[in-house]
């Protein structure tokens, strides 16, 4: 695997001049996921951590509670006009008395780099019931701590220094530790890929930890989240509507535009420590909000 990145030529203008030079950019590649032989789903995605990648999503999903769920993945052997194999197609098989949802639950699974829901068909397909409901987590983190957050995860952004073209979703402890970081061109997958490494981790739920992404925290994110057990979820952007009704209702303390010592505090906020030095009094993005 190490195609996360690579290198291309690129013509640079400047006020006073144009200069050509090669350029490190981020992979994009499309990885199937088959279950017991079926595909199923189908993800753009920096390549790497692919099999956290779909553990991630199908515990995400609902599809598996726990690593015990899971007999077996491999690579199939998918091979390019050379020959090659790409190492683009996983197939899973599931333990023994593991099915897959009935087609009531089921969607269209492909998935895309800026939307993993697409092709739901209906918001009624998506809310659906976890084990790890966050609601009773107890855990109660400083808001100096949260304001920390956002530091540790840039800097551990390894592949965002050379490319500028990644997502990132980093999970913590109460105290502020980084457990792990992944990156990804869908910030979707980085959460996958996140939710993944604690599947094969057998940490599974993730109580009493602080999930943060770099973008939005849209309405999928916030379902990831609760379908493992995550009681809080930050970011650096906004949360959708959507995001918030899906918190408010699951237990989820939903944490946005957290920059700096500032952040609002849309759901539960009673987990953040101290919280009234911290609510703001308008859910409006500042002024040059990120994406």
């Amino acid at each position: 695997m190490g195609r996360v990145t690579t290198r291309t030529p690129v013509t640079r203008i400047t006020d006073t001049r144009h200069t050509t030079r090669p350029d490190t950019v981020v992979v994009e590649e499309p990885l199937e996921i088959r279950v017991n032989g079926t595909p199923l789903a189908v993800t753009m995605r920096t390549p790497g951590s692919d099999v956290e990648l779909a553990q991630g999503f199908l515990l995400t999903e609902g599809i598996i509670t726990d690593r015990g769920d899971i007999a077996s993945i491999r690579y199939c052997n998918s091979v390019d006009d050379n020959g090659v194999n790409t190492y683009n197609v996983l197939d899973v098989d599931l333990a023994a008395g593991v099915f897959l949802p009935d087609t009531g639950i089921q969607r269209n699974f492909y998935t895309t780099s800026s939307c993993g829901v697409c092709g739901k068909a209906s918001l009624d397909a998506i809310r659906q019931r976890t084990r790890y409901s966050p609601a009773a987590d107890t855990v109660r983190v400083p808001a100096a701590t949260i304001a920390e957050l956002p530091d540790r995860l840039r800097a551990a952004q390894k592949v965002f220094d050379t490319t500028g073209g990644l997502h990132a979703a980093g999970l913590f402890t109460r105290t502020g530790e980084l457990l792990t970081i992944k990156e990804d061109v869908g910030r979707h997958n980085a959460v996958d890929k996140l939710i993944g490494w604690a599947v094969e981790q057998g940490r599974i739920p993730l109580r009493g930890t602080v999930l943060l992404v770099s973008g939005r925290a849209s309405f999928e994110l916030a379902q990831k989240a609760v379908m493992a057990g995550i009681p809080i979820l930050a970011a650096v952007s906004a949360p959708s509507s959507l995001a918030i009704d899906l918190a408010h209702d699951t237990g989820l303390t939903l944490i946005g535009f957290l920059r700096g010592t500032t952040m609002n505090l849309y759901t539960h906020p009673d987990r953040i420590q101290p919280v009234a030095q911290l609510v703001s009094t308008s859910h409006n993005s500042p002024p040059g909000g990120i994406a």
